[in-house]
């Protein structure tokens, strides 16, 4: 069997990945009429140092891939291991996703979550296309890590 033939069942592929222990973040950005919108990822992934460089990518069909995806700036907001329900907030569709937090503004206005284990802001370098998903590249401009232990996925539990 050709590798072109090789056909993969989502539900298994979905779990096989899961066996990965990978951080929750949440990504946040403005619109194209300045609303703050944000989203729980996993597919965060450092690039390079020199210059420095991040990755994540969101679902062609999220809720908020144009904003991110015409966004020239971003942050990524690592979660803290008690914020499960910061993870579940920025996840779930509809609502005020900002509501009752304190933001502080970030590099050209993007909201920055008030507690995190690190922070990324960013300028959009790259967008790529990964199938159903799109990969974007960004250029850290400004980061900060805390003493904080991180929010970690793993089988579909946090740890």
């Amino acid at each position: 069997m050709s590798d072109e033939e090789i056909q993969t069942d989502s539900g298994d592929f979905r779990r096989a990945l899961s066996c990965f222990a990978t951080g929750v973040a949440v990504a946040t950005a403005r619109d194209a009429s300045g609303k703050p919108t944000g989203i729980t990822i996993s597919s965060f992934n450092s690039v390079s140092l020199d210059p420095p460089l991040i990755l994540w990518s969101i679902a062609n069909d999220a809720q908020s891939y144009d904003a991110f995806y015409e966004a020239e700036y971003f942050a990524v907001n690592v979660l803290t291991r008690t914020q499960h329900e910061l993870s579940a907030r920025f996840a779930a569709k509809g609502a005020d996703k900002f509501a009752g937090l304190d933001c502080r503004e970030g590099v050209h206005g993007v909201p920055v979550l008030p507690e995190y284990a690190a922070c990324f802001e960013c300028r959009t370098e790259y967008r790529y296309n990964g199938g159903d998903h799109k990969i974007l590249v960004g250029r850290v401009l400004r980061f900060d890590g805390r003493d904080a232990d991180p929010l970690i996925i793993h089988r579909g539990r946090f740890l």
